[in-house]
């Protein structure tokens, strides 16, 4: 990955996550548009193909693209849109190499067991539910 990268970074994300979500809020509140634009894959109005990448491709692991069409995955992902958002001295420690092994696998099993997280509590609980009916439930 190249060290100019050509922005902004375009994230995809699961809202459904509790715990992606929470990232996500923080990201967004630090990040401006011309380096990060946040999109949400759980959104109805998300379409794979847009992308050209299947959906259950990018709710596994994480998904980002720059501008000039390179993409990056997983904790390049995280590393590259905490960048983009300014808060990249907190994701230093994933280019460290000797330790690069050890973040991979902590990525690897959250990725496992990411999908049976759903019972923590989502940071949006409050807007997704309205008229007594919650978006995750109209989901399944």
């Amino acid at each position: 990955m190249t060290n100019s990268p050509q922005w902004p970074l375009t994230l995809y994300y699961d809202g459904d996550c509790p715990l992606c979500a929470r990232e996500i809020q923080l990201l967004n509140r630090h990040a401006n548009a011309e380096r990060l634009l946040l999109v949400d894959i759980s959104s109805e109005a998300f379409h794979a193909d847009s992308v050209g990448i299947d959906k259950h491709t990018l709710a596994n692991r994480l998904h980002a693209h720059f501008a000039d069409g390179q993409w990056v995955t997983g904790l390049d992902a995280t590393l590259w849109s905490w960048r983009a958002a300014g808060l990249g001295r907190w994701a230093t420690p994933l280019t460290w190499r000797p330790l690069r092994p050890v973040f991979e696998l902590g990525y690897w099993l959250f990725c496992v067991l990411r999908p049976h997280l759903t019972w923590l509590p989502h940071p949006d609980a409050g807007k997704r539910c309205q008229n007594g009916q919650c978006d995750i439930d109209r989901k399944s």
